[in-house]
């Protein structure tokens, strides 16, 4: 059976792409490609949808969404916990729908993240670098924030105290953001995509993850992974990596 698959923010680069994706594939049809000023109405007859707009729109889009009986997946970066909290109104009194927020829908980075959180109990010290294109509106990225949460909840787990850093003078902010007492650092370059680096270090070694993704197309088998499978679990679920049967 084919599933519709409705995309907002069909015009801009993720958006165009998920479109061009979505009409190869011979299990999905292209129900409706929507950008700003669109009538959301279109959205009806929808299986699913994929929200590419911005993070101050995509609670009012998934709202619109589940009120027409679709379920959406998000990929706007800049989900905070606020919005995610939003998300769960949303979601109150109804049943069966669902909401998937994707912070990053590589395949590789989901496994960047994974691996990140695995090796965290076992390093005194680790930082986050991201890198992004200088397109990109919010910092830092919703990748980097999902591996910093992970990375904290696992030294929390392992029962690691804060990271050793001396800096008492930093004036302008060159130790980078705090997301949940991990360091995160945030570039963006001119001919970048998206790329991540976790940094661990213990004394008398280090141990450098990284991952890269060098165009968008490598970001399509997690969205379309996303839009088949997002039905399988009713209310709000944040990372593809529910999906990957990762254990």
């Amino acid at each position: 059976m084919t599933m519709k698959v409705a995309v907002l923010g069909a015009r801009g680069r993720m958006g165009s792409t998920a479109c061009r994706a979505v009409e190869a594939a011979p299990d999905l049809e292209l129900a409706a490609g929507l950008d700003v000023g669109d009538d959301l109405a279109a959205l009806v007859g929808a299986d699913v949808a994929v929200d590419f707009t911005r993070p101050d729109a995509a609670v009012g889009n998934a709202r619109a969404c589940v009120e027409r009986g679709v379920s959406v997946v998000i990929g706007t970066s800049g989900i905070t916990a606020e919005r995610q909290a939003e998300l769960e109104g949303v979601l109150e009194g109804a049943t069966g729908a669902s909401v998937l927020v994707v912070p990053n829908f590589s395949i590789g980075a989901v496994l960047l993240t994974r691996f990140a959180a695995t090796a965290a109990r076992f390093y005194e010290s680790v930082e986050i670098v991201e890198m992004h294109h200088p397109q990109k509106i919010d910092a830092p990225s919703g990748t980097a924030r999902r591996t910093a949460q992970l990375v904290a909840a696992a030294r929390r787990e392992a029962g690691l105290g804060p990271l050793p850093d001396a800096t008492t003078d930093d004036p302008d902010g060159a130790r980078g953001a705090r997301v949940d007492g991990i360091p995160v650092h945030a570039v963006r370059l001119r001919g970048m995509v998206a790329s991540e680096e976790v940094l661990l270090g213990a004394p008398g070694e280090a141990l450098t993850l990284r991952h890269d993704s060098f165009d968008r197309e490598s970001f399509m088998p997690g969205v379309l992974l996303a839009l088949r499978r997002v039905r399988e679990r009713p209310g709000l679920t944040v990372g593809l990596e529910a999906y990957l049967d990762l254990g």
